[in-house]
């Protein structure tokens, strides 16, 4: 990988990831590939303890007082029908690694193949296999298991095949939005399709709260502040010639700012309220708290950036627009310093499927990259960590 890394590290990241891949797990499922990352951390004679069901915790020695620099990968896999006719493509039907993490999984232990081959580090070093991203949960579990008790600072990346292979995306301020989920009951009264009079329709109530929805965003929040409010559901009836008793809903609330979240959910509950009155319907709304907003601070990007810089001419950029996705690293940097970035994995003249999708796909160059960028980072932040300087500008 032009000494990126070793040819024989790439290689055994490449085996790894098309191992994961073609035997994906869901979230709080992922058994068999805590069990092969177990496996491959003692091929490294490197210890591990198994937290919060599915997740794997490893800790590589350093100088003893000097607090750990955690890096990050996430394990799980999505619901999803694969259709990128890969060679390894999965053998679980209607599950598919469509979101990279078998990717991240396998730098994460490139990275610590890396780390291992040093003498000496400079900080200890935690390596976190996290269980159950894709359902906001495993970053919260894994901190509340205390995966980061004495670690001055965390790490992780996601791939991006949205950008070109070998460049790191590393920007200031947030990068993932908070994510938050809602669902709605609009109950009225069933009737006769033939005489609506005679019932309180709730599936034209919802559609008119759906509607009114839409306002939240384009006409009470500031236009400079990334926010979207999606309703995804919606379910109503039995009948063509029945009149709708109950509607159910639910949708997804994101947000840059955490007012602005506030401001939605608040909105929201508002709407629902004012709109059932109107109707004379009623209207039971709830929220189920998701992930927060994820934040680089600018000295954490700034060393994000120098570690990049460490690996030679790898191009470094900021994210191309504001996203509002969601991904539960937020929960460890509002606990301790640290960086999210993402690394470019564009296919060659291909147009890069999204995430989600059945055929996403990436270009596994990006490994070498990947597990470079944590080893350098490990090493990086390790050395001030050691002379006692604090990483904290949140």
């Amino acid at each position: 990988m032009h000494g990126i890394v070793e040819p024989a590290v790439f290689e055994r990241m490449v085996t790894l990831r098309r191992e994961f891949h073609r035997h994906p797990e869901l979230s709080w499922q992922e058994r068999r590939t805590a069990e092969r990352v177990a496996t491959a951390l003692e091929a490294l004679g490197i210890p591990w303890r198994s937290v919060a069901g599915t997740g794997i915790v490893a800790d590589l020695p350093g100088p003893s007082g000097v607090p750990r620099i955690a890096l990050r990968a996430d394990m799980d896999a999505l619901p999803i029908h694969e259709e990128t006719e890969l060679p390894f493509a999965s053998e679980h039907e209607g599950v598919m690694h469509a979101c990279g993490h078998d990717g991240h999984t396998s730098i994460l232990l490139g990275a610590a193949e890396l780390l291992t081959r040093d003498r000496e580090l400079p900080a200890p070093v935690r390596l976190v296999f996290q269980p159950a991203e894709e359902v906001g949960a495993g970053a919260q579990a894994l901190v509340q298991a205390g995966v980061l008790d004495d670690v001055a600072a965390i790490f992780g990346g996601h791939i991006d095949p949205r950008y070109p292979r070998g460049h790191l995306v590393i920007s200031d301020g947030i990068v993932n939005a908070s994510s938050d989920a809602f669902r709605m009951t609009v109950t009225g009264r069933g009737a006769h399709g033939a005489r609506p009079h005679e019932g309180i329709d709730a599936l034209v109530a919802a559609a008119s709260i759906v509607l009114q929805l839409q306002t939240l965003v384009s006409r009470e929040v500031n236009p400079a502040d990334p926010a979207v409010l999606s309703v995804g559901r919606f379910n109503a009836g039995t009948a063509s010639n029945v009149l709708a008793a109950r509607a159910d809903l639910g949708g997804t609330i994101r947000a840059h700012d955490p007012a602005v979240r506030d401001q939605l959910i608040e909105g929201l509950h508002r709407v629902a309220e004012a709109t059932a009155n109107a109707t004379r319907t009623t209207a039971l709304v709830e929220i189920t708290e998701g992930t927060p907003a994820v934040r680089n601070t600018p000295r954490m990007a700034a060393m994000a950036r120098e570690a990049a810089g460490r690996i030679g001419d790898v191009p470094v950029e900021p994210l191309r627009d504001a996203n509002l996705g969601g991904e539960d690293f937020g929960w460890y940097l509002d606990a301790v310093p640290g960086c999210f970035i993402r690394y470019g994995a564009g296919v060659p003249d291909t147009e890069p499927a999204p995430a989600h999708s059945s055929r996403f796909m990436f270009d596994e160059a990006v490994l070498a990259y990947g597990a470079r960028w944590l080893y350098e980072m490990a090493r990086m932040v390790g050395e001030h960590v050691r002379t006692g300087a604090s990483l904290d500008d949140r």
